[in-house]
């Protein structure tokens, strides 16, 4: 007798086939024993009524290596349809670590990644230094989803730089420590080796990344660690000097899969994403395996100008960061010809992935702090600017300042236009991801990605079938990211599963909730449409939502496909 039966679903492998009515799938001692018309009797049986049984998601864009170690379900994503989770992209973890630069690294992932101090300084598990500790730490507390790690390039140069990492290139023997560091880190079975050359990737105070201040030959040696240990991917989050035939020659060097983040429809550049995608193509046309991470939500966030991320990416905007107090900081704000070079550099054509004034027409008032502002709740800022006669720049300065800085507002920055959009889900060289689950709590949560292709691209405009949109988030990144035995429903493969009405799955609308340590806030969006949940056979989603039953069924993932 199975564990578990499924009965009268539509069965969807996520392998691109027609999906299949009335079908049953069996499963058994943590894997899929049996699918088809009659698969035998279970101890626990469901009756799907004819929706959909497709493999869980893959996330191949997380930030949750801090909050793993206080929260094993990885809230919101398995809610949400994930089963299993990648964390430590773009270099931003936590381990290895020592304990002198602890505070360091929470502070600098309060900027970068839009994560609450407070709740990093109550929240997190310090109860490793290396990085196979930090590994061995996630597998002993246990997790609900599986879980993968990269092994973050600037957490490897805090390592061995200290106070310095942010300032410096690194010495040869420096470069040596990191190279052992990072093959210890996939000997203890990281996924692969993450970094980010993006100019907005700033820490505490504007300083950069430490990642940022590598050179090309840190950079080779590193990534060339790869090759030599002949598995793991290469993640990297790309800035203006990091180009698509420099990428190529790393994965030449090394014959390791490039993962490229991120690929979004720049409204200040629409082109620039289809033309890196076509050297994409020519790229692995001459063999070299490269990717580009796409999303399928506008990229944007909540914000206000007490924490005003997305016009930190501009580098004009550091005297507001550099400002010692908020009296300090409001005197930047006013100053005229601060403002005037935020306004030039906004003009500025051909830097991609930063605000621009195309963005004020996609920026919306959400909530204002005074009761006289209240009918300016839903207005775009772009109207309101054109209505007074000014500048969209000045308007909202202008506006903040006069006692609206905790005015929130919501912006949608990137992916706005829908029909290129579409082209880039489609593109055979792209991969759906960009969740970024786990970082930004306060301004976003796009951990719905998968149940928003299935509900927006699949149902609602119809851009994309539901077999090609459930394979694009199961066995297409599971196979990009040598994740094995994942992302599919066949004979053999673990019980992964989620369960949903092709007719109401999406994501909810975003609720606000006071749950992470300290009390800090995060923002929500509940699914809409899930009905159950497993991962490793185990059911962890019915449908009144997570099951907080203390089961952690998911797997610290550390054996991966060469």
């Amino acid at each position: 007798m199975h564990d578990l039966v499924i009965r009268n679903a539509t069965v969807i492998d996520g392998l691109g086939n027609p999906g299949r009515e009335g079908e049953s799938l069996a499963v058994r001692e943590g894997r899929i024993a049996a699918i088809g018309a009659e698969v035998g009797r279970g101890a626990e049986e469901i009756d799907a009524e004819g929706r959909v049984l497709c493999p869980g998601i893959v996330d191949l864009h997380t930030h949750f290596d801090a909050q793993l170690t206080w929260d094993s379900y990885a809230t919101p994503s398995v809610g949400l349809g994930v089963t299993t989770v990648v964390a430590g992209n773009c270099g931003f973890t936590i381990a290895p670590c020592r304990e002198a630069d602890r505070d360091r690294t929470l502070r600098n992932l309060t900027h970068v990644e839009g994560m609450s101090i407070d709740a990093l300084r109550e929240g997190v598990d310090w109860d490793f230094e290396t990085y196979p500790e930090y590994l061995a730490m996630l597998e002993r507390k246990g997790t609900v989803p599986n879980v993968a790690c990269f092994v973050g390039h600037s957490s490897v140069r805090t390592y061995v730089l200290g106070e310095e990492a942010s300032s410096r290139a690194a010495s040869a023997s420096e470069v040596a420590q990191m190279k052992r560091i990072v093959k210890d880190a996939m000997e203890a079975g990281a996924i692969g080796f993450s970094t980010t050359t993006l100019e907005q990737h700033n820490g505490e105070n504007g300083i950069p990344m430490p990642s940022r201040l590598a050179d090309e030959r840190e950079m080779f040696e590193l990534t060339g660690v790869l090759g030599e240990v002949g598995k793991g991917v290469f993640m990297l989050t790309k800035g203006m000097t990091s180009t698509i035939p420099w990428l190529e020659e790393i994965a030449a060097r090394n014959g390791r899969p490039v993962m490229v983040a991120a690929m979004l429809v720049d409204p200040n550049d629409p082109e620039r994403v289809f033309r890196e995608l076509g050297e994409i193509s020519e790229a692995k046309g001459r063999g070299r395996e490269l990717w580009g991470q796409v999303g399928c939500f506008p990229l944007g966030m909540e914000f206000c100008l007490d924490h005003p991320y997305p016009l930190e990416a501009f580098l004009a905007w550091r005297p507001a960061i550099e400002a010692s107090n908020p009296e300090a900081f409001r005197r930047v704000l006013a100053d005229p010809s601060f403002r005037e070079a935020v306004k030039s550099e906004a003009m500025t054509t051909g830097v991609p992935n930063r605000f621009s004034y195309h963005q004020w027409d996609h920026t919306r008032i959400m909530e204002t702090a005074k009761p006289e502002n209240r009918p300016l709740s839903g207005r775009v800022i772009g109207d309101l600017a054109r209505e007074a006669g000014k500048d969209p720049f000045d308007w909202f300065l202008d506006y903040c300042l006069d006692g609206e800085m905790s005015s929130l507002v919501d912006c949608k920055m990137f992916n706005v236009d829908e029909d290129r959009v579409r082209d880039l889900l489609n593109h055979p060289h792209g991969v759906v991801g960009l969740s970024d689950a786990g970082a930004h709590l306060s301004f976003l949560c796009d951990a719905g990605f998968g149940l928003h292709l299935f509900g927006h691209w699949v149902r609602d405009r119809k851009d994309i079938s539901l077999e090609r949109a459930v394979e694009a988030v199961t066995s297409r990144v599971a196979d990009v990211y040598r994740i094995k035995e994942r992302g599919r429903l066949e004979v053999g493969a673990c019980a992964d599963l989620l369960l949903f009405d092709p007719e109401t799955v999406g994501r909810g609308e975003r609720v606000r909730r006071w749950d992470l340590p300290a009390g800090a806030d995060r923002v929500d969006t509940p699914p809409i449409g899930v009905d159950g949940v497993w991962i490793n056979g185990r059911r962890v989603v019915n449908e009144d939502g997570v099951m907080k039953n203390g089961a952690r069924p998911g797997r610290l993932l550390r054996d991966f496909a060469d």
